[in-house]
């Protein structure tokens, strides 16, 4: 049985004792904790930390937006399934559009959703009732990546899990979201994965999402963007853009919009003056030294990223909160390196200013490691929105 034991250290208020804790949960703490290479004392007031900071930022329903809704007209509606922190609905709204539903089932991402918007998200897509859903011209997802994702897959493997559509936990939600489009069949589909997504079981997987498409009636566009053309990181992503085939015939007018040059620069979004928790400890950055060194050694090729103040990032993962490795700033004056914060994290995915992080450092990490880089969205959203419009109003003079 693990045991954690009062140490001198601590501070009153913050003793912890575990004791007699079932196996499976004692042995999760100790993968964790090793995982961070942590000793138990530093893993035991990293979780107070985190405690505290949910507590702290405990924020009470309202319904005021942080996020205030664009001055545009409402020119189409549009659902904002698996919508994580509503990365698609800044980009639509920005175009016109207005929500009229929202799911997405992490309570932590629902209590940033809530504080943006103004609105509690319905919770697990699997429970809701095709039925209950408002009828709407554009259907947004970005369905989890994490079971197509090279990153997840390999985790997945290495643990002796499933992934792609055998993860029965989030890898055969598309059907769900396939059941929903049968019964509500939008005008048009937005949908975004990882670039993975195409070669996943040999392109399997692919198949049947472009076949399922397909049965339901709709044509579909299909291309992979590098964000690096908006914001100043490397981060790949599959854009499935699928038209009502009985609305829009065989031939929709449309293209994806071209990216912009690569401009972006790290430096344009880094902060003058970080808060010094974000420094990683002379224990920690040892450690990823040592990790990367045993990992050359074996041709592995494992390393933490120092970034290019005047470059661009590596991909940013919901993982990040564990040590930051992937993304390093270095620092002067002897110091060791530190992680990006919170809001850096929101503007490398191109979130404006406005979007407050009101959650842990922790759930902020998670939730922008996971949600879409806004003005990708809205750039291509924009010339999906521009076909619908033009076909709206074509079929409404007739």
């Amino acid at each position: 049985m693990l045991s954690y034991s009062h140490s001198k250290n601590i501070d009153v208020n913050k003793q912890l004792l575990v004791r007699n804790i079932p196996t499976e949960v004692g042995d999760w703490i100790e993968q964790e904790r090793k995982q961070r290479n942590m000793s138990q004392q530093e893993f035991v007031l990293s979780m107070l930390k985190v405690a505290s900071e949910e507590k702290e930022k405990t924020l009470p329903f309202h319904t005021e937006r942080l996020f205030p809704k664009p001055n545009v007209p409402t020119t189409f509606t549009f659902i904002d399934l698996f919508a994580g922190i509503g990365g698609f609905r800044i980009a639509l709204e920005k175009l016109g559009g207005e929500c009229v539903y929202t799911s997405e089932w992490d309570k932590y991402s629902q209590k940033t959703y809530k504080a943006w918007f103004g609105e509690m998200p319905a919770g697990d897509i699997r429970k809701v009732k095709p039925a209950d859903i408002p009828n709407h011209d554009v259907l947004a997802a970005g369905f989890p990546c994490q079971p197509f994702s090279l990153a997840g897959v390999s985790k997945k493997k290495s643990l002796g899990l499933e992934h792609g559509f055998k993860d029965k936990n989030q890898g055969n939600l598309f059907f769900y979201l396939a059941t929903i489009i049968q019964a509500k069949k939008p005008s048009v589909l937005f949908l975004e994965n990882v670039k993975n997504l195409q070669s996943h079981d040999g392109g399997k997987t692919w198949a049947v999402i472009m076949n399922t498409l397909k049965d339901l009636g709709y044509i579909t566009f299909t291309r992979v963007y590098d964000a690096a053309h908006w914001v100043p990181q490397h981060r790949e992503r599959i854009f499935i853009i699928a038209f009502k085939k009985s609305m829009f015939g065989d031939n929709p007018d449309f293209t994806f919009p071209e990216p912009p040059p690569l401009k972006s620069k790290l430096k344009e979004i880094l902060e003058k003056k970080p808060d010094t928790k974000y420094t990683l400890t002379n224990h920690l950055w040892q450690y990823l030294q040592n990790y990367a060194r045993r990992h050359r050694e074996k041709g592995n090729g494992f390393g933490f990223g120092i970034a290019d103040p005047n470059g661009i990032t590596r991909t940013l993962s919901a993982r990040y909160y564990k040590d930051g490795s992937e993304i390093l700033i270095e620092q002067k004056e002897g110091k060791s390196p530190r992680r990006l914060t919170p809001q850096e994290c929101a503007k490398l995915m191109g979130f404006p200013k406005e979007c407050k992080v009101v959650v842990s450092d922790t759930q902020a990490y998670r939730q922008f490691g996971n949600a879409v880089v806004v003005p990708a969205v809205e750039a291509t959203a924009a010339q999906m929105v521009k076909t619908f419009l033009a076909k709206k109003a074509k079929r409404k003079a007739k």
